[in-house]
């Protein structure tokens, strides 16, 4: 795959203010602007945020490109500010831009690219499952890497598979209803059990 000099600094800006936006999001003393917590925390949000953005993007690119389009991401700068202004609000909005695709194709085609992100994120849970279970990687205000790798890779599963606007989940449910729900009932099935039966979320 090829990427633009636009393209790339488009996916740095995304996933740099995913990233705070995402601090801000999961710690408190963050968004009342504590320093402290905010570069504690950074880090660890960047890991996680970044392999959960970063390869949901490019699966949508990778699957694209083999169905023979031109694809390229593109950040939403103005989605981008209303993700860190949710964040510091206390909830989060996350749609930070999208790959572009052109060429001729159909409309299973059009739905697996869309479906590429948010299977990838629900795969991503695996490892990061793996790494909560056994402990590995830091703790930092009260995350290790593996549990927030999966809480965030679910969010963004379950979120990117909304069937409005933009979002994945549109192109998926007017390709195939089967499909789509097979993916964002368990996806949705999960965030609303990390966030209301699990501490520390």
């Amino acid at each position: 795959m090829r990427f633009s000099g636009r393209e790339v600094v488009d996916l740095v800006a995304a996933w740099l203010a995913l990233g705070l936006a995402f601090t801000l999001f999961f710690v408190p003393a963050a968004r009342a602007m504590d320093p402290d917590a905010i570069l504690s925390f950074l880090p660890v949000s960047m890991l996680t945020v970044g392999v959960a953005f970063l390869l949901h993007e490019l699966a949508h690119k990778f699957v694209a490109v083999r169905f023979g389009q031109v694809a390229e991401f593109r950040a939403d700068y103005g989605m981008l500010f209303i993700a860190i202004m949710s964040a510091l609000a206390g909830f989060i909005f996350a749609a930070p831009g999208a790959v572009h695709h052109r060429g001729r194709i159909t409309r299973r085609e059009n739905g697996l690219i869309s479906l590429a992100g948010p299977v990838t994120n629900i795969l991503l849970m695996v490892p990061f499952g793996a790494l909560a279970l056994t402990g590995a990687g830091p703790d930092v205000s009260g995350y290790s890497v593996g549990s927030l790798g999966v809480g965030i890779n679910g969010f963004l599963a379950a979120f990117n598979m909304i069937p409005y606007g933009p979002l994945d989940g549109k192109t998926v449910w007017k390709w195939n209803k089967a499909v789509y729900l097979a993916v964002f009932v368990p996806a949705a099935a999960f965030v609303v059990w990390m966030f209301l039966g699990t501490p520390g979320y």
